[in-house]
């Protein structure tokens, strides 16, 4: 299986093409176009298998409660696909680990991807302002992430700070603990940073330049209800 990008990084598209007998999983709604002869499967878990428990877990996370999986014909195939937010996108090959991505984050992966919850924890949840879950991936094979904005890996060697709003997904050698932003909780709050994340370790962390909860509260008032 093959996964080239296209116009990154501010509208991304990925372009997938299977050989016969390969499987991509992905979420519902994010396919563009596929081959004539792509056979879809919707299910709440992995192909051929339904448990609504894992579309519920999903949903909890952010993500959708169905996914579809497509399977090319004897000649092998393409599928389109992209993501609801404007952004970037990139893939990560996992052999036999594991990666936590944010809720939203996760677009498609291969058929040896296995798709769980990972427990963020209340304070990290009630504190950031993020999912009590988070999207945790395992396994072997490609996994396709995306993001709102453009994404860019940070490599952590000790410590390093993020907003809470612009992590994408992060390895889980890294311990992440909710903290102020700045010298005091009173400055953090009055200079709009709030709480962000600590990471400590080491690994990879993959950031957003832009985050889809500022943009939400910002243009929320202004949209009119339907």
């Amino acid at each position: 299986m093959n996964i080239d990008i296209e116009m990154r990084p501010g509208s991304s598209v990925a372009k997938v093409t299977m050989n016969a007998g390969e499987t991509l999983t992905a979420e519902g709604g994010s396919m563009i176009a596929m081959s004539n002869d792509m056979q879809i499967e919707t299910t709440t878990h992995k192909k051929g298998k339904r448990g609504i428990m894992k579309g519920l877990k999903r949903m909890i996370a952010g993500e959708g409660f169905f996914i579809n999986h497509y399977t090319p014909g004897a000649d092998g195939g393409e599928v389109y696909l992209a993501p609801t937010l404007p952004g970037d996108m990139f893939v990560k090959e996992l052999n036999g680990e594991n990666l936590v991505i944010t809720g939203g984050g996760y677009l498609a992966s291969e058929h040896g991807i296995e798709i769980d919850l990972k427990w963020g924890g209340f304070g990290k949840a009630l504190l950031g302002g993020e999912n009590l879950f988070w999207v945790n991936v395992s396994g072997s094979g490609k996994v396709l992430i995306n993001a709102y904005g453009e994404i860019y890996p940070v490599e952590v060697d000790g410590n390093h700070i993020v907003d809470t709003g612009h992590i994408v997904a992060y390895e889980p050698s890294l311990e992440m603990k909710i903290t102020k932003a700045g010298s005091s909780w009173m400055s953090s709050m009055l200079g709009g940073e709030g709480f962000v994340a600590k990471f400590s370790g080491k690994g990879i962390v993959w950031c957003q330049s832009h985050n889809p909860n500022s943009f939400g509260t910002a243009i929320g008032p202004s949209l009119r209800p339907i």
